[in-house]
């Protein structure tokens, strides 16, 4: 049986050079507890001697029982010019107190005479001298060689021998970098090839590849069949230019495709998706629903025949069982798919079609209505409200029947902006007017104040996002738009979506869309009143502002 492939989490370290991507001394700690917890037998914590933040890490790090990962303390080998004992980087490393140092050097001469000065046979003693130092202070060394492919394309020899000159100071993991990303797969795969059989050393051999050609993952597993058993990369392929080597997805490859044993384990994958938004929100990026395995959409179905197909036979169009690692499939509302997908969706919201409502015309209003302009991929509330339009004994809890909108700015004066609606609630016609920052806002607090004195619960309705989008931008200001509204209460968040030529006609359908979702979903019914309290409720919505 071969051995377990080891995969090495750097998230915190080269994953935080993402541009964008900033990490609390608290957030890494976060994450690293989470990837110990999952099982990830190293973890890279960063460059102790960059910056004091890193420096805490390792120091609040050694008061932290870990269970299965083993931390990491990064930097480079010694300065030219430098003894081992002297160098800032090298102390700071050991002073780290970790059990694994890993250490970067160079393979590429281009590097070592023209960006460190130094002559090839003192980028070789830096190399030695450096893992030598780390190893005496009874480290555990990760030599990462910096430029390895690049080097091996220049002068193959000289990258060999960067390699030896670790490996005799005591390094005990040599990993081959793609540090520029460059490197196609099946050169990258030869030359991994070559240079285990030319050395034929008994160490364990990594990569460590970005993703500028896109072949991060492919490089990598390339590798792991080239003969590599230690692959580093970062949760959710975060890091500088394109990123690194997603460990989210080479994890699953490994264990589900290549059926090679993993560390951390590969058997139960179910936590995956969690893992990968876990970090994703610690670091305050949002998920990227296209990724594979664990994206919201990675199995999506919007075409209409995907769509019936999964539908009889899950794994027609899906290459794992979603489950395996903690994902769903899902069938998208649009005007590409059929019957099949929108009552799949609908049951999966927990709507009863069947006698009720005809899958069929659903499918046709939803296609009519994204021809118009409208998109209910993103706005499932107002799915779930054309559903229940369509149910015989519907009775909307309030009418919107007209509505007028003044914005006006005089010399000397801020912008004000004035919304009068006329809305009908159980036979009763309200008339009130707002103010508002903007005509949407303006509009916002005008119904609203028409509808609280019976629906008050509409006060802890608030609306989190408001999205315009241009659907033909060659109509210039006649294009038609499309609005999404995102609102919350204490106990939900829903999506609504209008769409018109005239942007605010856009945003009362999507407006009113949200306000009789968040109705229904509360299970809100019109109170009972006496005369005096109904007459008194109306009169304080008539006319003021």
């Amino acid at each position: 049986m071969s051995e377990p492939i080891l995969l090495y989490d750097t998230t915190l370290r080269d994953g935080t050079q993402r541009e964008g991507l900033v990490l609390s001394l608290a957030d890494k700690l976060k994450i690293a507890r989470r990837l110990d917890e999952v099982g990830f037998p190293y973890i890279e914590g960063g460059w102790p001697g960059s910056n004091p933040k890193d420096e805490e890490f390792f120091a609040l790090a050694r008061g932290i029982t870990w269970r299965n990962a083993r931390l990491a303390a990064f930097g480079s080998t010694r300065h030219r010019a430098n003894r081992p004992e002297d160098d800032p980087n090298l102390r700071a490393l050991v002073e780290a107190a970790t059990p694994v140092v890993t250490i970067f050097g160079k393979s590429w001469l281009l590097h070592v005479t023209q960006v460190l000065g130094a002559t090839p046979d003192e980028n070789l003693a830096m190399i030695g001298d450096s893992v030598a130092y780390c190893a005496a202070a009874g480290r555990e060394v990760v030599y990462d060689a910096e430029h390895y492919f690049d080097g091996y394309r220049a002068d193959r020899d000289y990258a060999l021998a960067t390699l030896r000159a670790a490996y005799a100071a005591g390094a005990t993991s040599l990993v081959l970098c793609d540090t520029n990303g460059g490197t196609l797969t099946e050169e990258l795969a030869a030359i991994v090839r070559d240079t285990i059989e030319a050395l034929e050393l008994p160490i364990t051999w990594g990569i460590h590849v970005h993703d500028d050609a896109g072949l991060a993952v492919a490089n990598s597993l390339a590798a792991v069949r080239a003969g590599v058993r230690h692959v580093q990369g970062t949760i959710n392929g975060y890091g500088e230019r394109c990123g690194n080597a997603n460990l989210v997805t080479i994890w699953a490859d490994l264990a589900l495709k290549l059926r090679r044993e993993t560390v951390p384990s590969g058997a139960d994958l179910r936590g995956l998706a969690e893992l990968s938004r876990y970090v994703a929100e610690v670091a305050n990026i949002a998920p990227d629903a296209h990724q594979p395995y664990v994206g919201a959409s990675a199995f999506a179905h919007k075409g209409g025949v995907h769509g019936a197909a999964t539908a009889r036979v899950r794994h027609a169009y899906q290459h794992v069982d979603p489950a395996a690692v903690g994902n769903q499939t899902r069938l998208v509302v649009s005007e590409l798919g059929g019957r099949v997908n929108t009552q799949w969706r609908a049951e999966e919201l927990g709507h009863r079609l069947e006698g009720v409502v005809d899958p069929r015309e659903l499918s046709r209003l939803v296609k009519r209505l994204e021809a118009d302009g409208a998109s209910f991929e993103g706005a499932e509330a107002s799915f779930e409200l054309l559903i229940r339009r369509l149910h015989p004994d519907y009775r909307p809890p309030f009418r919107l029947l007209d509505y007028t909108v003044l914005v006006e700015r005089r010399e000397g004066r801020d912008m004000r902006a004035e919304a009068t609606v006329r809305v009908e609630v159980a036979g009763e016609i309200l008339h009130t007017a707002a103010d508002g920052n903007g005509p949407v806002n303006a509009l916002d607090a005008a119904l609203r104040k028409a509808l609280r004195a019976f629906y008050p619960q509409l006060d802890g309705v608030h609306l989190v996002d408001y999205k315009v989008r241009i659907l033909d931008g060659s109509s210039a200001t006649a294009a038609r738009t499309r609005v999404l509204i995102e609102s919350s209460s204490e106990s939900d968040t829903w999506s609504t979506v209008g769409s018109d030529t005239n942007i605010i006609a856009a945003s009362v359908q999507a407006l009113g869309d949200s306000l009789e979702y968040a109705l229904w979903k509360g299970g809100a019914e019109l109170r009972r009143r006496d005369e005096r309290h109904f007459t008194t409720a109306v009169s304080a919505t008539e006319g003021g502002t």
